[in-house]
């Protein structure tokens, strides 16, 4: 099954992906671990991404589909995958439809006054688990790794704001999009525990593969 995981900054897309990942054994697929893999290696594809960052420009559409086309074309991926954070807009959506074929959306829904708190709350580790400080108790290392947690840089009151501005304009309008498709499944996520949110997402994982 190939999914796309929609969802406001904060909305939790990150937490729920590695629980479906350990559950159905799907792989994530993170479009900013992409670019960062790519500059990384200095693939072409990274190089010309590398371009635009450095110039302090956003990546064109086109870039960021190409990169993601090569990473759908990985033999790892051939039983399944989850995008978190593509398609970003409709653009995207549609050159994805172009190259891979999406059995369901997953849409996140969280109301907006939670947001803020979710992500200024936000602590991060490297190999991608993410926290919120209400739950840590103090600690500073990842229960998964033991890796170090920091706050990323643009985790902050003004920074989000703006980052949900652009999420409203510009990517909610893909819930629709893939209604009119019939794939959208939202589940609410409001102040419930994550396990809560995941069994809801799970029962629907299994429902829709026949498990």
């Amino acid at each position: 099954m190939n999914i796309v995981l929609l969802g406001a900054p904060g909305a939790g897309k990150g937490t729920q992906a590695s629980m479906i990942e350990e559950r159905f054994h799907l792989v994530h697929i993170s479009t900013g671990d992409i670019f960062r893999a790519n500059i990384k290696g200095s693939t072409p594809i990274g190089k010309v991404a590398k371009s635009y960052i450095d110039a302090g420009k956003l990546v064109p559409d086109e870039v960021t589909c190409d990169i993601v086309k090569d990473r759908l074309a990985a033999d790892d991926v051939k039983s399944g995958y989850m995008l978190d954070g593509f398609p970003r807009n409709l653009f995207q959506a549609a050159e994805l439809d172009r190259f891979a074929h999406i059995d369901l959306c997953i849409n996140i829904d969280v109301d907006v006054s939670l947001l803020l708190d979710r992500i200024c709350g936000r602590r991060v580790c490297s190999c991608g688990e993410s926290y919120h400080v209400s739950t840590l108790n103090g600690a500073t290392a990842c229960k998964k790794c033991g890796g170090t947690l920091y706050q990323r840089d643009d985790d902050n009151p003004e920074t989000v704001g703006k980052r949900l501005d652009t999420y409203f304009n510009e990517t909610a309008p893909l819930v629709e999009y893939y209604k009119n498709q019939g794939k959208l499944f939202t589940v609410k996520s409001g102040k419930q525990p994550p396990e809560e949110v995941f069994a809801v997402i799970a029962a629907e994982l299994e429902r829709r593969s026949g498990k």
